[in-house]
């Protein structure tokens, strides 16, 4: 599977952004998907997954009550809406894909087996 991530940009501290993930593929249904980050520097970090269903999801306890992940099957595409954004959020962002036997959420880099591209969020404060 390809994973093309877009929607990154500059945004003011406290403000707003959604990043998506297209995927190619007729499988994506199967695929548990998730979002991380790499700061200048720093190590890339899980920020939000979600289960090939979109019932089930998790986050990394920087971003929880501020960013939400979900999926649209019928486009191939999972999101990150990123709200309350702050300076530390700044970074490279990442959407992964793997496809599982079982219904889970994937929280560490080395579980996902597709990478995207990055898209670059800019936060000023």
């Amino acid at each position: 599977v390809q994973l093309q991530a877009s929607g990154g940009g500059l945004v003011q501290a406290g403000g707003s952004l959604r990043l998506s993930c297209a995927a190619s593929g007729r499988t994506f249904r199967s695929y548990a998907m998730g979002w991380f980050r790499q700061a200048p520097g720093k190590e890339r970090d899980f920020v939000a997954g979600i289960n090939w269903s979109g019932s089930s999801t998790t986050y990394a306890d920087s971003v929880k009550d501020r960013f939400t992940i979900s999926r649209d099957d019928a486009k191939n595409t999972v999101y990150l809406q990123m709200n309350s954004l702050k300076a530390e959020d700044t970074a490279v962002y990442y959407c992964a894909a793997v496809a599982l036997p079982f219904s889970g959420v994937v929280s560490v880099a080395r579980g996902y087996a597709y990478w995207g591209q990055g898209t670059l969020v800019t936060v000023s404060s």
